[in-house]
C-alpha cells in the first residue's frame, strides 16, 4: 500500500463521459485524487493526462458488472491513496422497453449494471471506508415515477433508491452517508440521438417547469455538495435534479393550447 494520500479520494464509476466525466473533473478540481472506472481505456489515459496538474487520476478499464470489477476498483484506491472517501456509483444501462418486450436477456443486463453493480461496489467499499465517507448513487426520475415503457429501467431504478435508504440506515451510525441523485434527461452520449424526437421533446422539454434543461455539471455540482463537509448532514434522501418536473403537474404554454389534428 501506498502512503496515505492527504487528499480525499473518491471512485466514479461510468467516468469516461457524461455524467461521469464531469464528476471526474470537477472532484478533481476540488482537491480529490480519483480512481475513474469505465470500458473505454483510451477515454479513461486520456481524462488522466487532461487532469495530470490537477490530481492523480487512477484508472480502470472494466465492465462494472463483472465479477471482480468492484474489489480491483477498491483495491486500486488502496493502492494507489490509502484510502476511499467517496464512492460515486453512476454507471448505468439505458435500455428503455416495455415489460412485454423486455426478454431475459434485456431484464439481466439492466440488473447487472445499474443494480446489481451498485450494490456491489457499495458492499466492496464499506470494507474500507471510515467515518466521514459518502456513498452516492446516480439514478433517474423515473425511478420516482414510472415512465411509460419504462419496463425493468424504471423498475431497477427504483430498486436503487431502496438500496440508498437501506445503506442510510444501515451504515449510517457509523458515519458513512448514503444519498441519491435523480437526473432528469440530461442530454449525454446516451440520450443525444432522441433529444431532437418530437415525442422526446413533449414528455421532457414540454413537461418541465424551468427555462432550460439539465446538464453534466449539475449532476456533478450536486455530487461535490453530497460528498463534501457541506452536505455531511444529508442521508437517505433522493434528490431529483430536473427542474420541477417530478413534483409538478406541468405542460408548456403551446402545447396546452395547441388544437388536436383529427379530432
Amino acid at each position: 500500500m501506498t502512503n496515505t494520500s492527504q487528499k480525499p479520494v473518491a471512485i466514479v464509476t461510468g467516468a469516461s463521459s457524461g455524467i461521469g466525466d464531469a464528476v471526474v473533473r470537477l472532484l478533481a478540481a476540488e482537491g480529490y485524487n480519483i480512481v475513474a472506472v469505465a470500458r473505454r481505456k483510451e477515454r479513461l489515459a486520456k481524462l488522466a493526462e487532461e487532469l495530470s496538474g490537477v490530481a492523480t487520476v487512477a484508472i480502470l478499464a472494466a465492465d462494472v458488472s463483472a465479477d471482480d470489477s468492484p474489489a480491483k476498483a477498491v483495491a486500486l484506491a488502496m493502492d494507489s491513496f490509502g484510502r476511499l472517501d467517496c464512492l460515486v456509483n453512476n454507471a448505468g444501462a439505458g435500455t428503455w422497453a416495455p415489460v412485454h418486450l423486455t426478454d431475459d436477456a434485456m431484464l439481466n443486463s439492466v440488473i447487472d449494471i445499474s443494480l446489481k453493480a451498485p450494490f456491489r461496489f457499495c458492499r466492496e467499499a464499506l470494507g474500507v471506508m471510515k467515518a466521514g465517507s459518502s456513498i452516492i448513487n446516480v439514478g433517474s426520475t423515473f425511478g420516482i415515477l414510472g415512465g411509460l415503457d419504462g419496463g425493468a429501467y424504471c423498475a431497477v431504478k427504483s430498486g436503487l433508491i431502496g438500496l440508498t435508504q437501506t445503506m442510510a440506515a444501515q451504515y449510517g451510525s457509523q458515519g458513512i452517508r448514503s444519498n441519491l441523485i435523480a437526473p432528469g434527461v440530461i442530454k449525454t452520449d446516451m440520450t443525444k440521438d432522441y433529444w431532437d424526437a418530437p415525442a422526446f421533446k413533449r414528455i421532457n422539454q414540454e413537461m418541465t417547469p424551468f427555462d432550460r434543461d439539465g446538464t453534466v455539471e449539475d449532476i456533478a455540482n450536486t455530487v461535490l455538495f453530497l460528498a463534501s463537509k457541506a452536505g455531511s448532514y444529508i442521508n437517505g434522501q433522493t434528490i431529483a435534479l430536473d427542474g420541477g418536473w417530478s413534483t409538478t403537474k406541468f405542460l408548456q404554454h403551446d402545447a396546452l393550447t395547441c388544437e388536436r389534428v383529427g379530432g
